[in-house]
């Protein structure tokens, strides 16, 4: 639905793109939780945010809070399904009654309180009274206790005595310098579990209008492209942990996602909303048609060839990454490269920071 104001058709999009997050409660991992699928949102709605922002920074703040109370929406979102709901939707296998529910109650504190008391053992807490307590309850009429029979400790076995002598019968030899010692390879990024090898990926999921293309190599791919023929504008793409593969989009699709990948190439011909790159290395893209926005965050080693159609309308962002080029076809045929800025020049002066592009870039 189209709203004849086209005043707010950027806050309209930026809302549809919002409300696909809320499409988490359907979600079963694996191989996607509920978390990652809820985090997509987040640079489709930026998309037009940005926009907003934009367009009325500086003329209307009440268009810049609406920019940053949807991002935070999104946030939060992810920061609830995380402490609730981080396997999926889950519900009480057990059920319970709808009178006895109490509004604000947590699930584990109704549980609680439908739960039948347990009688607490007499003799208070633990501690040192807790296990006399209970030696005392063990001793019978003859003066016989739980510690009858074993055998005491004499001044020669107590080893912080100076009496103690040592039992050098049982030696245990050092390991020599030189043995190794066999260590398990553990995930570097917490979890503390055992490395595990995933089953390449290529698949359209219709819930979300997404291909999926995860853990594909070389080797998967058998040295060939992956080719991937769009039918509807509204799919999208989406890359995870593929290594060295070229991926070739046929037709015009909704945006393109490249997440923690190495030496990946995707080729494509057209996208409505953007291509986002993160946490990626060596990667390269090259639009045939029109592309409006690139945004590249934590990837160290890109480069971008842009089509003729897009080289003056494209709008790229970048954070905390390294090493990044453009490439176009000039009016003479002829390629042209030219580095992305990372490094800037601050300077303060009269109360206002102005930042500009290092001299490194002129």
């Amino acid at each position: 639905i189209r709203m004849k104001n086209r005043t707010f058709d950027n806050h309209q999009r930026s809302i549809m793109e919002l409300m696909a997050a809320l499409g988490w409660v359907v979600i079963v991992p694996p191989p996607q939780g509920p978390v990652a699928f809820t985090k997509e949102a987040i640079g489709a709605t930026e998309f037009w945010s940005n926009k907003i922002r934009k367009e009325f920074r500086g003329k209307n703040e009440t268009q810049i809070r609406f920019c940053d109370a949807a991002k935070a929406l999104i946030y939060d979102l992810v920061a609830y399904i995380k402490e609730f709901h981080l396997t999926g939707l889950t519900w009480n296998p057990k059920g319970g009654k709808l009178e006895e529910y109490t509004p604000g109650a947590s699930p584990a504190a109704a549980a609680a309180a439908t739960a039948p008391a347990v009688k607490k053992p007499a003799g208070g807490g633990g501690g040192p009274m807790a296990i006399m307590n209970e030696l005392s309850k063990k001793q019978t009429s003859d003066g016989s206790s739980a510690a009858t029979g074993l055998k005491k400790v004499t001044r020669d076995m107590q080893t912080w005595r100076k009496e103690f002598k040592a039992d050098t019968s049982k030696v245990v030899s050092a390991p020599s310098p030189h043995t190794s010692i066999p260590i398990q390879k553990k995930y570097s990024g917490g979890g503390g579990g055992t490395i595990r090898k995933h089953a390449p990926v290529l698949q359209y999921e219709p819930m979300g209008n997404k291909w999926k293309v995860e853990y594909q190599t070389k080797d998967s791919a058998k040295g060939k492209p992956l080719e991937i023929k769009v039918k509807d504008v509204k799919e999208q793409v989406y890359l995870y942990q593929c290594n060295d593969v070229t991926v070739i989009v046929s037709n015009k699709l909704k945006n393109i996602i490249i997440d923690k990948c190495t030496k990946c190439n995707v080729v494509f011909d057209t996208v409505v909303s953007s291509v986002e790159i993160v946490n990626s290395q060596k990667v390269q893209v090259q639009t045939k048609g029109v592309c409006p926005s690139i945004t590249i965050d934590k990837t160290d080693g890109f480069l971008a060839y842009l089509s003729k159609e897009t080289v003056n309308s494209i709008e790229i962002v970048t954070s905390k990454s390294s090493e990044m080029n453009v490439s176009w076809e000039e009016a003479n045929g002829e390629m042209k490269e030219a580095p992305i800025p990372e490094q800037f020049v601050s300077r303060f002066g009269n109360g206002v920071l102005k930042t500009d592009v290092s001299d490194l870039y002129h």
